[in-house]
């Protein structure tokens, strides 16, 4: 598989000049490998990109594991100093939705706090992307963040999906993971430092946009449901339920479309 790592180092150095990518045929997980250099001591931005994973996870532990070529599998480590790290996660999955889908034809949008879903027909979903950020405290008390996406190339032959997945081949014939790689990598990167330094407000009108969970019944993982209406500027979660308005921040519980669990 060819690579653009030399295209995608010029595109991106001019915003973090000591960014270096790399690509890896395989490895468990790449947030898992950047998660162990971090600790170790290495600490410097890379784009780490792997052909294949064999441990890959999702939030709350989940597996994502992929076959070269399945699916593009990539982690962007580097520090980062937010004012609020609240939101982060809705910045990078709008900044994927949005480098793969800017003219909306696709029928990409997201799931809070942390999936790329696709539009199959009106409430029927099908998921194409997440994202998982981990952060390590170096010993100078600095966060190195690291954001892993996957994005499904192919559809997945797991079957017990909570949510069916669908392949990016399924809405662009011709996509591929370097193809998806060189659209989202310089993108991401301007995102997540624009996070760094104006926070999730300046996106929350374009979340909205994309929201797929917006007025929806929702079913949270402690019990409660209610209806999804939106994020407020920090990105948490307003749920409208019998009892009031609830913020639900994404380290807390889990939220589903309650039409999942219909019949």
């Amino acid at each position: 598989m060819i690579w653009p790592a030399e295209d995608i180092w010029q595109s991106c150095v001019p915003l973090l000049p000591a960014l270096t990518v790399e690509v890896l045929k395989e490895v468990d997980s790449t947030n898992s490998e950047l998660m162990r250099r971090a600790r170790a001591g290495q600490t410097d931005p890379v784009l780490l990109i792997a052909e294949s994973q064999t441990a890959g996870r999702g939030r709350l532990g989940r597996q994502w594991h992929a076959q070269a070529g399945d699916a593009l599998t990539f982690s962007l480590g580097l520090m980062l100093h937010p004012a609020d790290w609240s939101g982060l996660s809705l910045a990078v999955g709008l900044s994927v939705v949005e480098s793969l889908d800017s003219q909306d034809a696709l029928g990409l949008g997201l799931k809070w706090p942390n999936d790329v879903w696709v539009s199959r027909q009106p409430k029927q979903w099908a998921k194409l992307a997440g994202i998982l950020i981990e952060t390590a405290v170096t010993q100078k008390e600095d966060r190195y963040c690291v954001i892993g996406v996957g994005v499904n190339i192919s559809k997945p032959n797991a079957q017990d999906l909570s949510i069916p997945a669908i392949g990016l081949r399924e809405l662009l014939d011709t996509a591929s993971a370097p193809q998806a790689l060189a659209r989202i990598a310089k993108p991401l990167l301007a995102a997540v430092l624009a996070f760094e330094s104006k926070g999730f407000a300046p996106l929350q009108t374009a979340f909205q946009q994309r929201d797929v969970l917006r007025d929806m019944p929702v079913t949270l993982s402690d019990g409660r449901q209610g209806i999804a209406r939106g994020v407020d500027n920090t990105g948490v979660l307003r749920v409208e339920t019998p009892q009031g308005t609830q913020l639900v921040n994404s380290a807390e519980v889990r939220v589903r479309p309650s039409i999942e669990e219909s019949p």
